[in-house]
């Protein structure tokens, strides 16, 4: 089973936070609609999370269009993307490279894109699915979608040296991030270090996965623009 798109660089946008907002809290930052939105990219499917739906947006309210032989993402409310034709099982790798480049100018504050595994009920209106995203400021997170959504690592993004930082507000940031499922364990890798790594017993479960089996996707957070490229589902 083997999926790629290609394609050359592109931009989108993100930025830190003033260290007086940081240290009081950033204000909730409101979803907003995206011109011209919807899904353009044949198998592909997706949805938005369950909060934004009750806020009155839908898949869309998000725009995924093909371009430059690759995907470019904007973001809108939170979405799930999944590829109809890449259902992995057993032992395999998801990947894709993720370029942002103007750090921040849909948002107030930073917010992540990456990898999504084991996606499943994608027709019953609340798939289930893991996913891996990384942060232009240098952090990480890994969380899920079970019968409600749950988070491996604890609340905050998790800082690492392998993630890459945008030099300033307006520079370009890239991400390479796979997530590999193999011998009964899930693991996320950021530029080619793995970051992360859980047994299945910590992701499938009660109140967690039906199974690391599944779709293979793209998970981004609201008011991101972000360009996927080089997306791949291999067998390890």
């Amino acid at each position: 089973m083997h999926v790629r798109i290609r394609s050359l660089f592109a931009v989108a946008t993100l930025a830190v936070l003033p260290p007086v907002l940081a240290a009081q809290g950033a204000p909730a930052e409101v979803s907003r609609t995206v011109e011209g939105g919807g899904i353009s990219v044949k198998g592909w499917g997706g949805k938005v999370d369950a909060n934004e739906e009750k806020n009155g947006l839908s898949i869309n309210s998000a725009k995924f269009a093909g371009m430059g032989g690759g995907i470019h993402v904007t973001t809108g409310p939170a979405t799930s993307y999944w590829n109809t034709g890449t259902k992995a099982s057993g032992n395999y790798t998801v990947k894709a490279t993720f370029t942002e480049p103007k750090f921040q100018n849909l948002n107030s504050h930073p917010h992540p894109y990456g990898i999504a595994i084991g996606v499943n009920d994608t027709e019953s209106g609340a798939p289930t699915l893991l996913y891996c995203a990384a942060y232009g400021t240098g952090t990480f997170i890994v969380r899920g979608f079970g019968p409600a959504a749950f988070q491996m690592g604890g609340r905050a993004p998790t800082a690492s040296d392998a993630v890459h930082k945008a030099a300033a507000k307006g520079e370009p940031v890239s991400q390479d991030i796979a997530m590999s499922v193999k011998d009964g364990k899930v693991s996320c890798s950021i530029n080619g270090t793995v970051v992360a790594t859980y047994d299945k017993a910590e992701v499938v479960g009660d109140g967690k996965l039906k199974s690391l089996d599944g779709l293979a996707g793209l998970r981004f957070g609201h008011n991101t623009e972000v360009h996927v490229s080089n997306f791949a589902v291999t067998k390890n």
